[in-house]
């Protein structure tokens, strides 16, 4: 009897905060753990790629985004043909079975990274990459098991799980540190993306067979992709092209705050370790405003105020985080910034941004959408490490004066993301989606 009682409460409360159904609290408590799994593992390493990328210094920082890019070029043609030619039950399997091998064989090689800084290096830009990827194909899925509807109801509640575990893999490093060392660490993070991949599995078995039937007929009826097909169709869609867009400024701009981070965090703490713990606390302060934000305001917020509103917050933030940046170049103020634009971004922005890929082909939430969360991604940040390096030079290595200068494209992304919103809206009511309903 306590047991119903207690089932009936934690209904209540999911209904009452995120608008969550009975027949949708089982998929949704899966969706849920995978997306903790799969931001714990990565949150384990994060410290430790950060670390690297300060022992190696600001200048590696700007040109290992340019090395990032072109492994994403060599990576993108492959996932494109992993897509095209693998059944789509078997696509994380196979993608996350073969990141944990890698992280396997970094375990074994990482006591030399100290004297091997080609070692260090591979290592912060594995991190930078495998992520993008482990990230994008969750998301990917989530488009396929939840409409537009639902998505705004409940991917609230889903990023929750990841920011859980966003908060729960900084604290395993604060934790096992002291007891098991840096190298072993990656170790944690493999078991723990381990579990991801279980959870996906018991997801796919759960998934609405009509709903599965729909997606894989909509897959057919699609033309057979290249391996290039993502590309090719963020090129030819106007409504995909805006939304690279908006990533590719939105990294851009991230690299500045990043690569003042790498900077600042340089020149103000000393010793690996005492960076690592830095890096890790900040993670968790993210996590925490992330949570808050997740449960008690993202879903309301994109139900009341659409989609291109809520996107827009961090772009309005972030003109906020330049001028401050330009004027206090100091700790505080970068520590600051990191914290709320990620918090924001996870939290709202994040979230909504996902609401637009509900609304494309079937085949595009896997092939289009990973193209802009890799490729182009990392193409933001390869462009920003050169027009730091170059800007950077022209006024004297003066990243507040670059920061200056990035606060007009900020404004545009402002613009950018209210445009989203309405066309996201319009393509919805095309295809004959509810946008308010819930049902499938």
């Amino acid at each position: 009897m306590s047991g119903e009682v207690v089932s009936n409460e934690a209904q209540g409360i999911m209904s009452r905060f995120a608008g969550i159904r009975r027949e949708e609290r089982r998929a949704l408590i899966f969706s849920f753990l995978f997306f903790f799994c799969v931001l714990c593992s990565y949150y384990v390493v994060r410290p430790l790629g950060d670390t690297m990328s300060v022992r190696l210094g600001k200048e590696f920082v700007q040109l290992s985004f340019s090395i990032i890019f072109l492994v994403m070029l060599a990576a993108v043609p492959v996932f494109g043909w992993i897509v095209t030619h693998v059944r789509r039950a078997h696509i994380i399997p196979l993608v996350y079975g073969f990141v944990i091998g890698v992280f396997g064989i970094f375990w074994l090689l990482f006591d030399k990274a100290d004297q091997n800084p080609w070692l260090a290096g591979a290592f912060f830009i594995w991190v930078k990459v495998y992520v993008l990827f482990v990230v994008s194909l969750f998301w990917s899925f989530m488009s396929d098991i939840w409409h537009t509807a639902q998505a705004k109801r409940l991917y609230g509640f889903v990023s929750v799980g990841g920011t859980l575990g966003a908060l729960c893999g900084p604290l395993l490093v604060q934790m096992l540190l002291a007891r098991i060392g840096i190298g072993n660490l990656i170790l944690v993070s493999a078991a723990v993306l381990g579990c991801a991949l279980a959870a996906s599995l018991a997801l796919r078995g759960m998934t609405d067979p009509e709903r599965q039937a729909t997606m894989n007929e909509m897959a057919h009826r699609e033309d057979k992709p290249s391996v290039f097909a993502g590309a090719v169709n963020v090129w030819k869609s106007p409504y995909l092209f805006r939304i690279a867009i908006w990533i590719l400024i939105a990294n851009v701009i991230g690299m500045i705050f990043y690569i003042e981070q790498a900077r600042i965090v340089g020149l103000s703490v000393s010793g690996d370790a005492a960076r690592v713990l830095l890096f890790s606390r900040m993670e968790t302060a993210v996590s925490i405003v992330t949570i808050l934000l997740e449960i008690f305001v993202t879903g309301k917020v994109m139900q009341r105020f659409g989609t291109g509103r809520t996107i827009a917050i961090v772009p309005a933030l972030t003109v906020l985080g330049l001028i401050a940046l330009a004027f206090a170049p100091v700790l505080t103020t970068i520590v600051v910034i990191m914290v709320l634009s990620r918090a924001m971004g996870y939290g709202l922005s994040g979230p909504a941004m996902r609401v637009l890929y509900t609304v494309v082909g079937a085949q595009d939430k896997y092939r289009a959408q990973n193209f802009i969360d890799t490729l182009v991604q990392r193409g933001g940040n390869a462009a920003a490490g050169w027009l730091f390096r170059g800007l950077g030079k022209a006024a004297g290595g003066a990243g507040p004066v670059i920061a200056a200068a990035a606060v007009p494209f900020a404004l545009y992304w402002v613009w950018l993301s209210l445009d989203l919103g309405k066309r996201q809206e319009k393509r919805a009511v095309q295809i004959g989606e509810d946008v308010t309903a819930g049902s499938r």
